[in-house]
């Protein structure tokens, strides 16, 4: 697949992706976790028992091998071998060198974790050459503004809206003479502002926030756009009726478009691939607990409806789990019965999480595939807008699973766009 891809490829791929996500919207839209039985466990029986009688150790591998897992499922979904096709994409980033050359040393890097410092270092990597003064959008302290200063003999300036994030950010840059300067600024604020002839780039801004840099440059015509987006879900701004919209023209006029809630965007972006060991431990501990009061509370409530149960801290793993099923009770006003066999319930959940976790790991499968259906409308969006596209990984997932770039050059002579519809 070229680096480099025509309008019309980037459309035709949506649009094949989107068919093939709506012909298997029953298999990745209910979420196992609320729904014990998913419709598809009985019209897919063999589906249901390839899942099923995976050992955990072929559930770790599987977990970071979605394409290996569709190739097995094809066996019953045939469609499902088309998974890679779909999904591929060129590597953005350069070699490793010059990887390491644009990531601020771990001096420079004071409160900036070392994954951190690697995602900000591969990202400014995949933009060279920089040829234009920078704008880093919702710029925190201004980490990946001062990687991309040492990259760059332009300006470089970045919007943050917490004024305790700049104050700390310009205080950084001055510690350690970069030319940076980071202004308090709401980017979704009506009155913003965005200079001419600068390069907008955005680093995992989330949902309404990257989409309004993609609006808004686009509308003032910069002359380039670099966007990593992230939590896809995060989109107040952009939904109506409680539905996904599309940015792109064509998209959005596609009559047989994915109809997407919240729920279906949250997929797009629930991985732990980087979260510590002893995270992902607790994670699963107060998954079981849930899932065990959850079968608790169906039978005391005579009710089989899950009940969404508020966070909580992960400290409250330390007092059990009869204390935690009182405590989810009172936070739900339930009372629970005084002989409640907590052993019978905690070994439920432990049941119910090995369930749950096998049918979610196929749909897991389909994580990427919507991420990706966002992320080509994008790359319609921009295409409409006269910019030249590339699309594709610009570090690897284990760096960071959102690692999608979007990467889009102003064609010379262009008329100024207008603004795209509502």
């Amino acid at each position: 697949m070229s680096a480099r891809q025509p309008a019309e490829s980037f459309y035709s791929r949506w649009q094949t992706l989107n068919d093939w996500l709506l012909q298997h919207q029953p298999i990745w839209q209910p979420a196992p976790f609320t729904e014990p039985r998913p419709a598809w466990v009985r019209t897919c029986p063999g589906l249901a028992r390839l899942v099923i009688e995976l050992t955990d150790a072929e559930c770790d591998e599987l977990a970071d091998a979605p394409g290996v897992l569709a190739k097995h499922a094809a066996r019953y979904l045939p469609e499902l071998a088309l998974y890679d096709r779909l999904v591929g994409l060129p590597e953005l980033s350069p070699g490793l060198a010059d990887v390491m050359a644009a990531t601020l040393p771990e001096v420079r890097a004071p409160d900036m974790p070392g994954r951190k410092r690697e995602q900000a270092g591969a990202f400014a990597a995949a933009l060279e050459p920089l040829q234009h003064p920078t704008l880093d959008w919702c710029s925190g302290k201004g980490h990946l503004s001062r990687t991309l200063a040492a990259q760059s003999q332009k300006r470089v300036e970045g919007y943050e809206w917490n004024p305790e994030l700049v104050i700390s950010g310009n205080r950084l840059a001055a510690h350690f003479g970069d030319s940076v300067q980071i202004h308090c600024q709401d980017v979704m604020a009506g009155s913003l502002s965005i200079p001419d002839d600068t390069h907008g780039i955005a680093l995992h801004a989330c949902g309404d926030l990257h989409r309004q840099l993609l609006r808004r440059g686009a509308a003032a015509a910069l002359p380039r756009l670099s966007i990593s987006p992230c939590c896809y879900h995060k989109t107040y701004h952009e939904t109506k009726d409680g539905i996904y919209k599309a940015l792109s023209e064509r998209a959005a006029a596609y009559d047989n478009r994915l109809k997407l809630h919240s729920n279906d965007l949250r997929l797009a972006v629930r991985e732990t691939v980087t979260a510590p060991a002893g995270v992902r431990e607790q994670m699963q501990t107060l998954s079981q607990w849930r899932l065990g009061f959850d079968g608790l509370q169906r039978v005391v409530r005579g009710d089989d409806h899950y009940l969404r149960l508020p966070s909580c801290s992960p400290r409250l793993i330390q007092t059990g789990f009869s204390a935690f099923c009182n405590w989810a009770a009172d936070k739900k006003q339930l009372r629970l019965p005084e002989n409640t066999d907590f052993d019978y319930w905690l070994a439920h959940g432990m049941q119910r999480h090995a369930e749950v976790r096998r049918y979610e790991l196929l749909r897991h499968v389909f994580r990427r595939p919507l991420e990706l259906w966002m992320a080509l409308d994008y790359a319609v969006f921009l295409e409409e807008q006269g910019y030249r596209v590339r699309l594709g990984h610009f570090c690897a997932r284990s760096v960071t699973p959102r690692n999608l770039l979007l990467d889009a050059v102003r064609v010379c002579g262009t008329p100024r766009a207008r603004h795209s519809r509502d």
